[in-house]
C-alpha cells in the first residue's frame, strides 16, 4: 500500500517548515493543506485535539503532532535515505539537546524582537544574538550542524532564517555583521533544494509580520 502523507500547516510557520524540509530531504510526496488559524479546519481539530496547532503530519490517517517529533518520526519511518539524526546515541542526544535549545531560545527571543519595544526589546535582541553566537560555536568548522550533510539541528534551525528580515528591520540589528558564520551556514543550507523550496521568501514573511504587528497595535 502506498503511503498517504498529508501536512496540515501554515505557510509562514518555521515549525511547519521543519516538517517540509524533512519530507523533501527524504523525497516523500505529500498533500499540503494550508490552514486558516483563525478558522481552523475540522480535520486539524480532529487530528490535534490537544493543542489544536499546526503542523500536524498525517501518515496513513494517523496524526503526528509537534514539529520536532514529526521530524524524528519521518527520520525513523523512512530510515533508508538521507538520515537526519546520527546513529550514535550520544550524538543523537546532543542533536536533540540543540534542537530543543532552538525551540526554547531562538523562537522566544526572536518573537520579543518583533513584538516588543524599549527595554524588553533590547533584552530580546541580546538574548537572540547571544543564542546565535552560541550556535555558531557549536557549528565550529563544520559545513552543517549534521556534519557534511544537513541533519536534525539544521532542519530545526534554518526555517527561522526566513524571519530574519523582520528581526533585523524591527530590531534594528545587522545579523550578518554580528554572526557572519551563522549567515554563511544559512546560505549554505539554502543551496539545497530541500531547504530552498520549503522556505518562503523573506519579503513575503516580512509583509505577513507587518500585518501581524498592525493587529497587535505595534504599527
Amino acid at each position: 500500500m502506498a503511503d498517504e502523507v498529508t501536512l496540515l500547516d501554515f505557510w509562514p510557520s518555521p515549525f511547519g517548515m521543519r516538517v517540509r524540509i524533512a519530507l523533501a530531504e527524504k523525497g516523500i510526496k505529500y498533500e499540503y493543506k494550508d490552514e486558516d488559524l483563525r478558522n481552523k479546519s475540522p480535520l486539524l481539530l480532529k487530528m490535534n485535539p490537544v493543542h489544536k496547532k499546526i503542523p500536524v503530519l498525517v501518515h496513513n490517517g494517523k496524526p503526528i503532532c509537534e514539529s520536532l517529533i514529526a521530524v524524528q518520526y519521518i527520520d525513523e519511518v523512512w530510515s533508508d535515505r538521507s538520515p537526519l539524526l546520527p546513529s550514535d546515541p550520544y550524538q543523537r542526544a546532543q542533536a536533540r539537546f540543540w534542537a530543543d535549545f532552538v525551540d526554547k531560545k531562538i523562537y522566544d527571543a526572536g518573537r520579543k524582537v518583533w513584538t516588543t519595544k524599549g527595554e524588553e526589546q533590547e533584552a530580546g535582541k541580546k538574548e537572540f544574538l547571544d543564542a546565535l553566537k552560541l550556535l555558531e560555536e557549536q557549528l565550529g568548522d563544520k559545513p552543517y550542524f549534521g556534519g557534511d550533510n544537513i541533519g536534525y539541528v539544521d532542519v530545526s534551525l534554518v526555517p527561522f532564517y526566513s524571519w530574519f528580515k523582520a528581526y533585523e528591520t524591527f530590531g534594528n540589528i545587522n545579523i550578518e555583521k554580528e554572526c557572519p558564520k551563522f549567515i554563511a551556514w544559512a546560505k549554505r543550507c539554502l543551496q539545497k533544494e530541500s531547504v530552498s523550496k520549503s522556505l518562503p521568501d523573506q519579503n513575503k514573511v516580512f509583509d505577513f509580520i507587518v500585518e501581524m504587528r498592525k493587529k497587535f497595535g505595534l504599527e
